[in-house]
Order: C-alpha cells, then structure tokens, then sequence
C-alpha cells in the first residue's frame, strides 16, 4: 500500500495517506524523478513532508501550484504545516484570460427512474413543500407538516417545510436575495407542489413573491396568508390536499441522465479531500457533463488561490468576465466588512492536513473536473446552460447547498473528511474521504472514497459514484433523507431592522 503520495510532478511535498513515523523512508516515483526521504518528525495522515530543502521565503508546491510560502528553512523530510508555512494570498487579483477549453469525449447516456415535470424538466423527489416567506410562521409550517403526514401517500415522497429566520425587517441586497432564494426553491423540480406561507404584515409581500416566482402553475404553487383566515390550520390542510393531488398525477419512469443537475461541494475538509474523494467527484462531473448532463460548483472563497485550475477553462470572454467579478466581487465582500480574504481553513481543516486557504482550494476545485465552465452563476440564480457551471456564494455548508439547491440541484455531492449530518432540500450525498470516516459513521455517510488510499483508481470511484447517484435520483434514500435531516439557510449581508 502507497503511505505518501506526490500529486503532482512539480511538488515539493508529499502527503501522508497515512501517518508516517519519524525515521521512516520511503522512495516517492519512478527513474530520474525518484525522491528519497527519511521522515524527520511523526506526520499525521493527510499532512505534508517536505521532498528537499526548501528555505526560507520559497513557495510550497502542491497539487502543482504554490500553496503558500515556509516561515523558516525547512529540510527535507520535515513536516510542513501552519507552524512554519504561511498563504500568500492578498487581496484583488488581476486575471488574465488564456483559453485553454477542451471538449470532453462524449459518453453513452445512462438512464434514471425518475419524474418528467410538465414544463419537460426531470425531478428525482415529488415532495410538498411548504415554505415560509417569513420567520414569524415558522412554527405554523412546522405543524402543518406534523399534522398532515396522511398525505403522503402514493407518488408523493415527502412532505416537508423549510423554515428560516428572514422575510422582514430586512432591506436592499438582502431582502431582494431572501425573496429571489425563496422564489428559486418554489420552482425547484423535486417539489411536485408548494404551499407558499405568509403571515401578512411582512416586508416580503405576497405580489413581490409572486412577481418573483414568474410564471407558474396556479395548480401546482398554493398560497396562504395567515392573518387572512380564522383558521390557519384548517386553511392550511385545504390547500396541502389541493398539492398533494397535483403531486399524485407524477409517477416514476425512465429519464435520461443528460436532464441531471448536480451540486457539488466540501466541508470538514482534510488533507485527503483534494486526493480521494474531491478528484471521484471531478471525474463524476466530466461524466455526467459528457452525457449532456449538467454540475454546479460553488464556495466561491474556496476558490481562493486556486483560480489557476478553473479560470483559462471559461468556455469563453464572457464567462471569464463574470468568474472574475464573482472572485473579486467576493474579495471586495471580505474587504468591505474588515475581514482578510485568507482566513477560511478551519480549526477541523487544520487538524486534518490543510495548512492554508491555497491548500484548501486547490484540493477543492478539484471537484470541478477538467469540463469546460459554461456560466457562472449569481446567488439564487437557476442554472440554464447544460454543461459545468460556476455559482456564486460563500462556503458555509448550510447556505451554499441551500444554494445549489435553489440554482436547480436535483442532488448534492458533499465531500468531507471530518464527517457531518446535515441535508439540504436536495438529496445530499455525504461522501467520505477516508475510511475511518466512513466505518464510524454509517448513519452520516453515503460514499466512501477512502478506498483511493487502498489502491482503487479514481476513475472507477467514479463510477461507483455515477451508480449510487442513478440510485439516489430513482428513488433511493440518502443517510440524510433517512433521518429526516433537511434545512435552508439564506445568505445575509446587511442590516436587520
């Protein structure tokens, strides 16, 4: 079994794929670029080790780019970490555009068991969704989902609320994302109907609401103010009967695997997301996008030093204009509130092997493949080119796969080393980037992709991917829709009233 790996022939460190003890050598590739080290200190698993000297000032290499720059000089063989490495990252970047766009080969469309929706978009759920339009009714939504648990039944898979605390004393940016967010996951597909829930009184109003929304479907989309009716309750199981018979007439058939949309992010990072399980879902995207199929990569902050790996693959002039003012745009949003840019890695990231934000975003972006980027999203927007898009929004887990939920997410792909519980409205696959991971927490994880560390290729993780994901749209339930664990969270910049 490999112990310590080169990712990239311009490194200048390995990593531990598992701990490696002071005084051990190991010989990292082949003929003229053979490197052999002596381990100076215990390394943990997913930590760096220096592959030569590297003195003081001179940049880190990982993954092929600099990750920061050592403190002090380091000789081979040591261990490199937030002890004597630090980011170079600033501030605003000048970016220059140097297409380098290659087409993927095309792949025989596979095929899922899902819903066609009227307006011909695929859905892998048919659930009722009741969303409040504001905080006030969250416990009335939150009843209304307790008490009318009969009618799920048939076609429908669910019946579930997605509460939050804004809606009102919000303004600006803020009040016009709430709404935009909301109106986003009204339209979403899975939701086969939707009960909008308002009180009355509040800043997000019904018009603006509606106005939001756009066109839809009056049979599909019910609406209930609160103050309007003696009994919200009574009201309330009217209208859901009213949804839940819309919802009966879909049932499931065989869809095309080109109608996807796929989210894909990380959290709980650790030295091994950017080697095993990030890289599986890179793969996976190049997959799905070269049967026509459609992936969204976000966490836009994650993308922090890593732009090399993602920026000169904009399909074209336009889409590279719109990543930069999204990158320098996020910066500015950083800068604007007094906050560095680079201080993303958190405490858990840190324990795990990641040292700065470069480190963490080159093994992030990975999840994006080699796929052409098609667009580049704005918060809250919905995805309308097939292909790899990019969206903008913060690398909170909650708020970025709300997010990617809202853009059209049928699925998300959530890589993590260190292990979470939550879900998104959408399906949310938790993948595991270790073993140990996924063996202490079956009732968290869907996926392992430890097993690159044993030996298994990427490539065929990613195939073991694909197949869980086909299940996952068919019908098949994730760790988290088992337990019921769904939720949203809405971004929020500015002022609460």
């Amino acid at each position: 079994m490999t112990k310590v790996i080169r990712i990239n022939e311009k490194d200048n460190v390995a990593v531990a794929l598992l701990p490696a003890s002071k005084g051990e050598s190991f010989t990292i590739g082949e003929g003229g670029n053979a490197v052999t080290i002596t381990v100076a200190e215990d390394v943990p698993q997913g930590h760096k080790i220096a592959l030569c000297d590297i003195p003081e000032g001179n940049d880190v290499i990982k993954y092929g780019f600099s990750i920061g720059h050592t403190l002090s000089d380091v000789t081979a063989g040591s261990w490199l970490h937030t002890h004597n490495v630090k980011t170079n990252l600033k501030g605003e970047v000048e970016y220059t555009y140097d297409p380098c766009v290659k087409e993927l080969p095309k792949r025989e469309t596979a095929s899922f068991n899902g819903y066609i929706r009227k307006d011909g978009r695929a859905a892998v759920r048919n659930e009722i969704w009741i969303l409040p339009t504001v905080g006030c009714v969250n416990g009335i939504a939150q009843r209304l989902v307790h008490e009318n648990q009969d009618l799920v039944s048939g076609s429908i898979d669910g019946l579930y609320a997605f509460t939050h605390p804004f809606g009102c004393s919000q303004t600006g940016a803020d009040h016009a994302q709430t709404r935009k967010l909301l109106a986003a996951l009204a339209n979403h597909p899975n939701a086969g109907a939707v009960l909008v829930l308002s009180l009355g009184c509040e800043n997000l109003t019904h018009e603006q609401f509606v106005e939001a929304l756009g066109d839809y479907d009056p049979e599909r989309i019910q609406f209930l103010t609160c103050q309007d009716v003696t009994d919200e309750y009574e009201a309330g199981r009217a209208l859901l009967e009213k949804c839940a018979a819309f919802a009966q007439q879909f049932k499931r058939t065989s869809v095309p695997a080109d109608k996807l949309v796929i989210g894909m992010k990380c959290g709980g990072s650790d030295g091994l997301s950017g080697i095993t399980a990030n890289p599986t879902v890179g793969i996976f995207s190049d997959m799905l996008c070269a049967q026509g199929g459609t992936t969204i990569l976000t966490e836009v902050p994650e993308m922090f030093g890593a732009e090399g790996i993602l920026m000169n693959r904009c399909v074209n002039d336009d889409v590279f204009r719109k990543a930069v003012q999204m990158l320098n745009g996020f910066k500015q949003y950083f800068i604007r509130h007094g906050e560095v840019v680079y201080e993303n890695p958190s405490p858990g990231n840190k324990k795990g092997g990641i040292t700065t934000l470069e480190d963490k975003s080159c093994g992030c972006v990975q999840k994006g493949g080699s796929a052409p980027i098609m667009d580049v999203l704005e918060y809250a927007d919905q995805v309308k080119t097939k292909g790899l898009n990019m969206l903008t929004g913060p690398g909170n887990d909650l708020v970025s796969a709300t997010a990617l939920t809202a853009a059209g997410a049928h699925i998300i792909l959530f890589t993590t080393g260190r292990g979470t519980p939550f879900g998104a409205p959408a399906p949310t696959i938790k993948i595991a980037t270790n073993t140990a991971l996924f063996e202490k927490k079956p009732g968290w994880m869907d996926f392992n992709a430890g097993t690159v560390v044993d030996g298994e290729s990427i490539p065929d993780a990613a195939e073991r991917l694909m197949d869980l994901v086909l299940a996952v749209a068919g019908g098949k339930k994730t760790c988290s829709e088992e337990h019921g664990f769904r939720e949203i969270s809405i971004f929020k910049d500015g002022v609460v009233l």
